[in-house]
């Protein structure tokens, strides 16, 4: 599954560095699916990963489920979840993913 930031998150920003997805955007941001990733040529992709999207939050970070691996295929455990002051990144049990599923995302996203 993915993983979401709650409401009690502080802005502090330190989980967006540690997101090897650049899956985590601040508030208010917009974001694409081709930042920070190379995405797979080839893939069957219905809209333009390279136009902006809008921000899901405007008050504090958020994270692109499409993008969020929980780190698979770079460390052992989500970097936001260990990096987080006030534990506010949590698994979205609305977003269940198979490791499988996670690893077919982490290779679409970089190829």
């Amino acid at each position: 599954m993915s993983i979401k930031i709650t409401n009690d998150c502080i802005n502090c920003g330190a989980c967006e560095p540690e997101c090897p997805n650049k899956a985590i955007y601040e508030g208010g941001k917009k974001w694409r699916m081709s930042d920070g990733t190379s995405l797979k040529k080839g893939s069957n992709i219905n809209y333009d990963p390279t136009l902006f999207n809008n921000p899901i939050k405007n008050n504090i970070y958020f994270i692109i489920k499409e993008k969020c691996t929980e780190c698979i295929g770079f460390y052992d455990e989500p970097q936001c979840i260990e990096i987080c002051p006030v534990n506010c990144c949590i698994l979205d049990k609305k977003n269940i993913e198979t490791k499988k599923d996670l690893i077919n995302k982490k290779l679409f996203l970089h190829g």
